[in-house]
């Protein structure tokens, strides 16, 4: 299907700058294999550049946070998928007759990864609510970390490492810098602070 500038005979301009009608777009959900996120994206963006679609898709977006763990006394860090099996990509989708412009589509469509549009063969765009939540989520993130697990005062969990394995207690402090726990546990009928990392606990569910 031809759009509006290829019915012209004319190419749409490289680069076009920001107020150009040919940037308007909008934010779209698109889902992908697990773990093929990442993948996806710098398949979509390497092609935006060999052929010059940066008039029709502008962003390509994998929200990620960065998560930290501290276990036997050792910290790391790894990007955590804040919304692990989908991308979101900011692109012209429709032409001006509400058409979708099929070169868009069938690229997005057919890049490595992507299992395709959520709203199947007539997807919606997000609402201005929904991005923004989500690219405030991404602006938060940025620069900081989270624990891998967050715990609260209070909350009852049970040992699942170590002497008091299977004894369960609540969490009395929660040292987050050190991935340490203070949980006071019944032993001989008296309650016992013992230090734990986070990694040595789980939380108690009701089926437990």
């Amino acid at each position: 299907m031809e759009t509006p500038e290829e019915s012209s005979g004319q190419a749409p301009a490289p680069h076009a700058p920001a107020d150009n009608p040919l940037r308007q777009g909008e934010w779209y959900v698109v889902q992908t294999l697990s773990n093929k996120e990442p993948g996806a994206k710098r398949y979509i963006d390497r092609y935006i550049a060999e052929n010059e679609l940066d008039d029709y898709i502008f962003e390509v977006l994998v929200p990620m946070e960065t998560v930290s763990e501290v276990k036997q006394g050792k910290k790391s860090q790894r990007q955590r998928k804040l919304y692990p099996g989908y991308i979101f990509i900011h692109c012209r989708l429709y032409d001006d007759d509400g058409q979708i412009i099929q070169k868009v589509w069938y690229y997005i469509n057919g890049a490595d990864g992507v299992i395709g549009f959520a709203g199947g063969k007539n997807p919606a765009a997000l609402k201005k609510a929904e991005i923004d939540r989500i690219l405030t989520q991404v602006a938060e993130a940025e620069g900081k970390e989270v624990p891998k697990v967050q715990y609260e005062v209070g909350e009852e969990v049970k040992i699942t490492d170590g002497p008091f394995l299977n004894l369960t207690g609540r969490i009395d402090e929660i040292d987050p810098d050190r991935g340490k726990l203070k949980v006071s546990v019944s032993i001989f009928g008296r309650f016992t602070p013992v230090e734990l990392e986070y990694w040595q606990v789980e939380r108690v569910t009701e089926d437990q």
